[in-house]
């Protein structure tokens, strides 16, 4: 397994070397450079130069790419074009820790609830639970996330507490751990819904199994069936699922951290795109690509943990 997690490293550089170079192409081959401010159209052509001077604009595009690759590798991302005169490794080291956690928040809640759904509506296939479970998931990956977030305040911000139920949720801050419930129900409700979709269809094709059969005939409890035969083969394809889910939601959502005003790495980075803010879409796509690659490293190692007869 050693050797196998050296190799899956050593391919890391090459492939988030390439994602960055092909985002910095596309960045190129779209129209404006992001650094004049919004609303200064009557600017000089001298002070653009002056610009392009100053962030390195003016040299050839290897050589530019070879000097934010460099800069990259000790943490220098550059100065953000659109929030000066602050720079990107600033606004990254404090904004991400807050999506990230939020992301973690989210996905456990995914997993956990996502899971439990998919077993139930397995279990009892064409039962009421079933049909429970199976609404409930089309329900959540139905609602976008934001529109999960304004009905979330609207029920228990806005109603409850008009009527005397006051849960302590708020919006606007993070001084609470309630502060946390609503904006990660309202990021893990999609996730939720697809890891239920993936864990029902997983758990029905294992329940028909000869094993499972055999189990039974043994005389097992059932509950043990399920737990120790069942579970063990069916959460490998769903496992699959959560390493991209932590990846995409512990990167920062811009439509959650604006409805919740949480003060996360997504509003930064969608105001970069619309204002072409090269060093911050650089910095959170490289930031995006090593964090996939290794929660898909995580998932695949995991899979010879659960599964001994996976070899590397």
């Amino acid at each position: 397994m050693l050797r196998y997690i050296a190799n899956r490293v050593a391919w890391f550089v090459p492939t988030i070397l390439a994602i960055v170079a092909l985002t910095f192409i596309l960045l190129k081959l779209t129209p404006g450079t992001g650094i004049i401010p919004a609303g200064a159209q009557q600017i000089s052509p001298d002070m653009i130069r002056r610009l392009e001077a100053q962030y390195g604009l003016d040299k050839p595009l290897p050589e530019q790419f070879g000097i934010y690759v460099a800069n990259a590798v000790r943490g220098d991302f550059g100065e953000s074009f659109a929030f000066r005169p602050q720079t990107v490794s600033s606004i990254i080291a404090r904004t991400f820790p807050i999506s990230l956690r939020l992301g973690a928040y989210a996905t456990v809640f995914a997993v956990v609830v996502g899971v439990t759904l998919g077993v139930l509506a397995a279990v009892n296939q064409n039962g009421p639970l079933d049909y429970v479970s199976v609404t409930a998931a089309i329900l959540f990956y139905s609602l976008p996330n934001f529109v999960m977030g304004f009905l979330l305040i609207l029920l228990f911000v806005v109603l409850l507490p008009g009527r005397g139920v006051d849960l302590g949720f708020n919006i606007g801050g993070l001084e609470s751990w309630q502060d946390w419930v609503l904006p990660t129900v309202a990021l893990g409700a999609a996730p939720l819904a697809t890891i239920a979709r993936y864990t029902r269809s997983s758990v029905v094709e294992a329940i028909r199994s000869d094993y499972v059969r055999t189990a039974r005939a043994k005389g097992l409890m059932e509950r043990r069936v399920i737990v120790r035969h069942v579970l063990k083969n069916a959460l490998i394809p769903v496992i699959t699922l959560v390493g991209p889910i932590f990846a995409a939601v512990g990167t920062g959502s811009f439509f959650v951290e604006k409805v919740f005003n949480i003060p996360g790495m997504g509003p930064f980075f969608v105001d970069s795109m619309t204002a072409k803010d090269q060093p911050m879409i650089l910095a959170v796509v490289l930031i995006y690509g090593i964090f996939l690659a290794v929660m898909n490293l995580l998932v695949d190692v995991l899979y010879g943990l659960i599964d001994p007869r996976i070899r590397y």
